[in-house]
């Protein structure tokens, strides 16, 4: 990824050995990040997140607003990433389906921006303030249309807090919201944290336009890997922002044609950059009889009963998702040719199992471990599951 470093230390940018939650984590990660503008709602377990940018963000010079709703908060943050900002929101899963909409709309005006879930149990009101992971599919699939999406998981404060830098990194490379779905538990939880220097700390570059402002200047004409420029409001720019379908100036092609030429590229800027943003963690997965497949929290529980079975003499490997979409598909098929079975702990009743399900294609057995949420799994289940599949 081509990054740039920050030169000197930012007055009221943290650095140093801290002990945080994961919300508390995600929000100086969004700090460091240069985010300088959050707009929200309250809701359980993503709160902290946003009373921690209400108390941070005045300090580094930024800017804090309470909406009144989640369908307000996002419309906010696209309005504050077109006017320079980087700008990132919060919440859990009955907000986050009401930002769906406007997800859409930064997913069509290739809008950089970050929306963290914080997820918990439902549907509905659910278990507002108990863990799941049962918003995984809506994150891929929850708006209308067809496109795609980045999504990153965390399983523990310290990856929060990186992985919230990396996710500002990634909207700003691709010109698109990126998803932070991190759950209750990791959202809680209280580790020690190590902020870096700010000076350590890779930043991607505004993609600022090559071209000057003028007639000809065309703010949606992309560049060789098919992420168009960034012109700013108030930059000089004349720009017309549309969640119609539009052509390379912005305005409106609401025709078969103009869909045909703006759709494949908005999907292909992801699908054709898929090694540069999908990240895995892999441990002992090469030469295993059983691959623990997993993310978040339930990736965390899995370390356990993965070493356990290893004690009884069983081959198997943990591979983490560290980014769940795009899916990493490829590696999934590599393993199946080679595995006797996959393993799919999560915190819902079937979600990403479905997808290493596809991605196996029958070559190995993919064994789920569900759970509906409200408590993490029981370490012995999952065990029990490694166990069965290595038969």
């Amino acid at each position: 990824m081509t990054t740039i470093r920050k030169k000197v230390s930012e007055p009221g940018v943290l650095e140093g050995k801290f002990f945080l939650d994961g919300d508390h984590a995600m929000a100086e990660g969004a700090i460091c990040a240069g985010c300088r503008f959050f707009a929200g709602y309250p809701i359980t377990p993503a709160t902290e997140v946003a009373e921690h940018m209400a108390n941070r963000l005045p300090e580094v010079g930024g800017v804090f607003i309470q909406m009144e709703d989640e369908l307000a908060s996002m419309n906010a943050v696209v309005g504050a990433a077109w006017g320079g900002a980087r700008a990132m929101t919060a919440t859990s899963g009955p907000g986050f389906s009401l930002m769906l909409e406007n997800i859409g709309l930064a997913i069509m005006t290739e809008t950089p921006c970050v929306v963290v879930n914080v997820q918990r149990g439902g549907p509905s009101t659910g278990l507002p303030t108990l863990v799941g992971q049962a918003d995984m599919m809506q994150a891929r699939w929850g708006s209308h249309g067809h496109y795609e999406i980045i999504a990153l998981a965390p399983s523990s404060p310290q990856e929060a807090f990186n992985l919230t830098i990396h996710a500002f990194n990634l909207a700003e490379k691709y010109r698109m919201p990126v998803l932070l779905m991190a759950d209750e538990a990791v959202g809680h939880m209280t580790e020690g944290v190590v902020i870096p220097p700010v000076e350590e700390i890779a930043i991607y570059p505004w993609r600022k336009p090559k071209a000057p402002p003028g007639p000809d200047f065309l703010p949606y004409a992309p560049e060789e890997d098919g992420v168009p420029p960034f012109p700013l409001a108030g930059t000089g720019y004349r720009i017309h922002v549309t969640g119609l379908t539009h052509d390379e100036r912005g305005y409106p092609a609401t025709t078969a044609a103009g869909q045909a030429r703006l759709i494949p590229r908005l999907i292909n800027k992801i699908r054709h950059n898929r090694q540069d943003i999908m990240s895995v963690v892999e441990d002992g997965v090469e030469g295993a009889d059983v691959v623990v497949v997993s993310y978040g929290i339930s990736a965390r529980t899995s370390l356990l009963p993965v070493r356990e079975a290893r004690e009884e003499g069983l081959r198997v490997g943990l591979l983490k998702l560290v980014t769940v979409w795009p899916f990493p598909e490829e590696r999934i098929r590599q393993l199946a040719g080679k595995v006797k079975a996959f393993v799919v702990p999560e915190l819902n009743m079937g979600q990403m199992v479905l997808e290493v399900e596809r991605c196996a294609h029958g070559e190995a057995r993919v064994v789920l471990v569900p759970h509906p949420g409200g408590e993490i799994h029981l370490p012995a289940d999952i065990l029990d599951a490694i166990r069965e599949a290595a038969r």
